[in-house]
């Protein structure tokens, strides 16, 4: 069966009856928070007191932006949602790299197809999805009313990631380009990014097919040659390279 059909039927099951108490189809908001004051205290270095000192009393806490994420059982796409109000904005957001990314991922082949702005340049990536040795930790939480369970991994070797996943929603995605686990992630923390996505709303509904519509526009590369590339363009930015390297291959 054609897997596009497939991912149709499975949306209309989804909305039409149900199976279980599982969601095969739908759209999720996330909402996206960067603690904008740690992020500065990292990047401030010696004798810059004064300048984190000003970033504090002048820049709100918190950093809020939303995304989208669209799914049935074949496939996602993750992408900017609404404006949010009262953030930070001006010359120090604290914003990474990854504000505008739109990721598709494809369930049934493996596969990712991400567009990601990098300052002033368009990256296409094109790979295999993302692979995680992930480590289930016992706890549970209740996120956009789905009960969810932790489990830990790394990227970058060193970079430790916190999810909370639900396997009431049987698409194994995530926001960003993270995935592998046994269901849909709704929380995700990267302590060292300072940087939480949590869904605020499960929205049980039938994607349209243009809706899937995957980026194809910007500089193709895969994961592997995009971190090399930042790497080497931002090897003169001393620590601030490292997290904006992090933040590219999210």
């Amino acid at each position: 069966m054609n897997r596009y059909l497939l991912a149709l039927l499975t949306s209309f099951f989804a909305i039409s009856c149900v199976h279980g108490q599982y969601t095969l189809a739908g759209k999720i908001e996330f909402e996206k928070k960067i603690n904008v004051h740690a992020v500065a205290k990292d990047n401030s270095g010696d004798g810059d007191e004064s300048w984190y000192e000003h970033i504090k009393s002048s820049v709100p806490k918190f950093k809020i932006t939303y995304f989208d994420l669209t799914f049935d059982t074949a496939r996602s796409i993750y992408k900017p949602g609404r404006e949010a109000e009262n953030t930070s904005k001006g010359f120090y957001s604290g914003d990474g790299p990854a504000t505008d990314n739109i990721v598709f991922t494809d369930f049934i082949n493996g596969k990712v197809t991400a567009l990601k702005y990098v300052y002033e340049q368009k990256f296409l990536v094109q790979d295999s999805m993302r692979k995680m040795d992930w480590l289930e930790k016992g706890e549970i939480r209740t996120i956009a009313n789905f009960k969810c369970h932790k489990a830990v991994g790394r990227i970058c070797d060193s970079v430790y990631v916190v999810a909370f996943y639900t396997e009431d929603i049987v698409a194994p995605g995530g926001p960003e380009m993270f995935s592998g686990l046994p269901g849909m992630i709704l929380e995700l923390a990267i302590p060292r990014l300072h940087t939480t996505w949590v869904a605020t709303k499960v929205e049980i509904t039938s994607p349209k097919e243009e809706e899937f519509k995957v980026p194809e526009k910007g500089k193709k590369v895969n994961q592997k040659e995009l971190y090399e590339t930042i790497q080497s363009s931002l090897k003169d930015w001393g620590k601030w390279a490292t997290r904006n390297v992090w933040w590219t291959i999210l």
